[in-house]
């Protein structure tokens, strides 16, 4: 029933009555989240964002918002992800640059259980910091000094690695009755020495000399590992021109040069080498590294042939008189 206009204050009824179609939509906006007309308007380039409830977001109170909210990303912080020292390594690589064992070797002793880190079992893969205590169990430092390291004179036909191609490997060379017997060392063979024995550097199935084979990863590492700088020393017998003798007289000493510095294998320059004379038919090449048929490929870009190539010497260990095919073990107070 509607009010009964007043007949003291007509004004006042007036006023109040035109108050009330705006208290009305006040209270509709109250009860719905619509804003008033007394809202104030938000600028066009300034985002509206959900207001927070303590750690959760408000949901919307009506369709209109709700759709609104959705079209609005939401920021949130970063995710966090810890950071690590910049100078940790796997162990095993830290043990390896130590000069404990290969990397093969560590993996290994860790899976064995032999290898503590600051006094704790260590598990594959952790990270350490150069800071951490490594301990290595007896065990393991007794499986090394089992490990054996052999000298051979490869002969012509055989491959230093795996068997490819019909040929045999070298380590098929490796038996009682091929052992050199001035061989020095007390070292008994046994057919266990072969498991794992792995050549330290290629040497061409058409090349002879110096082969080391090995089963102690720290002699590999020092010999063919990427900051390896043992040197090695090949004698090579070459023609120049068709010309068998006497080659010294008529090779261009510019060609010499690009010998010991100068030339690129496989788009990278090699690194310098010492090349000379040894003879007038034979050359001495020394080279810190030991790519694949190094010496041929260089020799054919100053056109030299090669007709025959000996490795001598590998670091401090020589091939001296060990006769061609047979071999003896790396001696006590020998070192690459």
């Amino acid at each position: 029933m509607p009010d009964k206009p007043s007949k003291q204050n007509p004004a006042a009824d007036n006023a109040s009555a035109a108050a009330r179609p705006r208290l009305a939509l006040k209270r509709a906006a109250d009860n719905t989240g619509a804003p008033t007309s007394r809202a104030k308007p938000v600028p066009a380039n300034k985002p509206v964002y959900p207001k927070p409830r303590g750690n959760t977001w408000t949901a919307a109170s009506n369709p209109e918002e709700a759709a609104a909210q959705r079209a609005i990303p939401v920021r949130q912080a970063p995710p966090v992800v810890p950071k690590g020292p910049s100078d940790s390594v796997r162990l095993n690589k830290r043990m390896a640059d130590l000069g404990m064992c290969s990397r093969r070797e560590a993996d290994d002793w860790i899976d064995q259980g032999w290898v503590r880190v600051n006094g704790e079992i260590a598990e594959m893969g952790v990270q350490v910091l150069p800071t951490d205590r490594i301990d290595v169990d007896r065990a393991a430092q007794g499986h090394q000094e089992q490990q054996v390291t052999i000298i051979i004179n490869k002969p012509m036909g055989y491959v230093s690695g795996q068997a490819e191609d019909g040929h045999t490997p070298a380590v098929a060379l490796i038996n009682p009755r091929t052992r050199w017997r001035d061989d020095t060392s007390r070292t008994r063979f046994t057919p266990g020495q072969l498991r794992g024995l792995a050549p330290c550097g290629r040497l061409d199935i058409d090349s002879i000399g110096l082969l080391v084979l090995t089963q102690d990863g720290r002699v590999a590492r020092h010999l063919i590992g990427e900051d390896s700088e043992v040197d090695k020393e090949y004698l090579v017998r070459v023609i120049y021109d068709d010309r068998e003798k006497d080659v010294r007289s008529v090779f261009p000493e510019e060609k010499l040069a690009l010998l010991n510095h100068g030339l690129s294998l496989d788009g990278q320059p090699l690194k310098p080498a010492k090349v000379d004379w040894q003879n007038p038919e034979q050359l001495r090449f020394v080279l810190m590294e030991g790519k694949k048929r190094q010496i041929r490929r260089m020799c054919e870009q100053v056109g030299l042939k090669v007709v025959g190539l000996k490795r001598i010497r590998i670091g401090n260990v020589t091939l001296g008189n060990l006769p061609v095919g047979e071999w003896r073990y790396l001696g006590v107070n020998e070192r690459f």
